[in-house]
């Protein structure tokens, strides 16, 4: 009885042992077959910011696969020779706060492309894609109502929006009012529409599910059944030096690490998908019913941050920082001086004067007040708004 209690014990461990190598060979296919494509993947920069491309919060990949999924062909492009030369009478151009125009000469090239425009946020060389708009100011972002006859605003209803404002000329349409102007208006020119939106943060994978700004979103970049997106180049200096984004410096057609890879290694890795897919389909029947669980996403929320401030300081937009340190200010302030959060600046100056004993001419210059003339007072700034808050809660 023991010889044979041992043999049977000896002959399960010898199988667990075969079962334990046959897991762990197919773990190893599986992470080598998943690491094969980010090895041989072109080199991208993490977080690039309104981007069709980018998953990450500042990106803008959620907006491009609805317009995908609704028709539209979604074109990107770095650089604004290769915009002009997709653009065409039933497209539509996108240029945002993050596209790289180069100098006036490509700007103008721009606003004379043909199609329509659509500009959102503080985009450069604004004076000459929008030449009729003039800007009243800078609002707080914050949920806002239409208020216009506009179609595409109408359907959309409140947006989470704010940023730049403007007036248009004379026959435009003005939405989401704010100050002393609108932050979306829209005018034609020269037989083109022209679309202007003083914020583009709607149009970001974190903003895009706000009130209604996929809607918003969708109505406005999918109105052409083409759309060319300008973005940031992934090297500005290659995209500097070949002109329209097409060719290098050379006048050679741009080459990625994909296209430097032997055709042969495309094969082997197909033989590889095929290994591990027969391996898991002849094991997995081992392994019982698949177990869905939902779990959570980590994502660092200093990536946006630190992709904003960047590209604040390489534009030296230190009216749009100010904006953003206000605004934030605001919000932090609001829940403690017990004011809704559609309260505006000014109102939570006055509340944040009342409740410190301050004069609140210079509480609401430091919440309401103009854009910082340094990158000295933009620090100056940042300093008197952290004392304000830290003296309202211990206040």
């Amino acid at each position: 009885m023991t010889a044979t209690t041992t043999g049977t014990t000896t002959g399960a461990r010898r199988g667990r042992g075969r079962e334990a190598a046959w897991i762990s060979l197919v773990v190893l296919l599986v992470l080598g077959a998943a690491a094969l494509p980010a090895l041989l993947a072109p080199d991208r920069p993490p977080g690039r910011l309104l981007d069709p491309a980018d998953t990450s919060l500042g990106g803008s990949a959620a907006l491009a696969r609805l317009l995908e999924a609704h028709g539209v062909e979604v074109v990107r492009v770095e650089t604004p020779g290769a915009a002009v030369a997709a653009a065409g009478p039933e497209t539509l151009l996108l240029v945002t706060e993050a596209s790289m125009l180069g100098d006036h000469d490509a700007a103008v090239r721009l606003a004379e492309a043909p199609g329509d425009r659509l500009i959102a946020g503080h985009a450069s060389y604004l004076d000459v894609l929008a030449a009729g708009l003039h800007r009243k100011g800078v609002e707080r972002t914050r949920s806002r109502p239409p208020r216009c006859a506009l179609r595409e605003a109408v359907r959309a209803g409140d947006v989470y929006t704010g940023g730049l404002s403007f007036s248009g000329p004379p026959g435009s349409t003005g939405c989401y009012p704010a100050g002393d102007g609108h932050t979306l208006v829209r005018y034609t020119e020269d037989g083109h529409t022209v679309t202007a939106l003083g914020d583009a943060s709607f149009l970001t994978n974190l903003r895009l599910a706000d009130d209604g700004n996929a809607a918003l979103a969708l109505n406005l970049a999918g109105a052409r059944p083409k759309l060319v997106w300008l973005t940031w180049p992934d090297d500005p200096d290659d995209a500097a030096d070949g002109g329209d984004g097409a060719t290098g410096a050379d006048g050679e057609p741009a080459r990625s690490l994909g296209d430097l890879i032997p055709g042969g290694v495309n094969w082997a890795v197909f033989q590889l998908v095929v290994a591990v897919a027969v391996t898991a389909l002849w094991r997995g029947r081992r392994l019982g019913p698949v177990v869905t669980e939902r779990l959570p996403v980590v994502v660092r929320a200093s990536e946006t941050v630190e992709g904003r401030g960047l590209l604040y300081r390489s534009r030296r937009a230190r009216d749009r920082a100010a904006l953003a340190l206000r605004a934030a200010t605001a919000d932090r302030l609001a829940p403690l001086l017990g004011v809704p959060r559609t309260a505006t600046a000014e109102e939570v100056a006055d509340a944040a004067a009342a409740r410190t004993g301050q004069d609140p001419g210079p509480v609401r210059a430091l919440l309401c007040g103009p854009e910082p003339a340094d990158d000295a007072a933009l620090v100056a700034l940042a300093a008197h708004l952290d004392t304000l808050e830290r003296q309202v809660r211990d206040s």
